[in-house]
């Protein structure tokens, strides 16, 4: 059987959509600790809070987003379609990194698990079944 259609690649997805729903949930409901992750300190002013609040909950619905589509099409899709969507979402870790890294912190708490979900991704889409 090819690595590509093992049971195990979409209980790893399915585990990574829940990480993705957590990290979602978190944001909304929690917003100064999802800031945590970023190593950002929340704002002091009842304004700019408010804005991080509103910002964070835009976070928190994309990260919800993903997680609902992992979900989809490891239920409902195919392997490739799996493979390219779990692609996508290690390249938004790796953006959400690369923003944090411009303001010299919190980087490694998305460039850390970015590149499983690519690798994930890229099993689900045969690369290494030619090996």
């Amino acid at each position: 059987m090819p690595l590509s259609h093992s049971v195990v690649l979409r209980l790893a997805a399915t585990a990574i959509a829940t990480t993705f729903v957590g990290f979602g949930v978190n944001a909304i409901l929690r917003p100064d600790h999802a800031l945590t992750f970023f190593e950002f300190q929340p704002p002091t002013s009842v304004l700019d809070k408010q804005m991080v609040d509103s910002l964070m909950a835009i976070y928190g619905v994309r990260d919800i987003f993903m997680g609902a589509a992992i979900y989809a099409a490891s239920y409902f899709g195919t392997r490739s379609t799996l493979g390219w969507i779990l692609i996508a979402a290690s390249s938004v870790a790796f953006a959400d990194g690369s923003v944090c890294w411009t303001h010299g912190q919190g980087h490694w708490n998305h460039w850390g698990y970015a590149p499983m979900i690519a690798v994930a991704g890229s099993l689900l889409l045969g690369v290494f079944d030619r090996v």
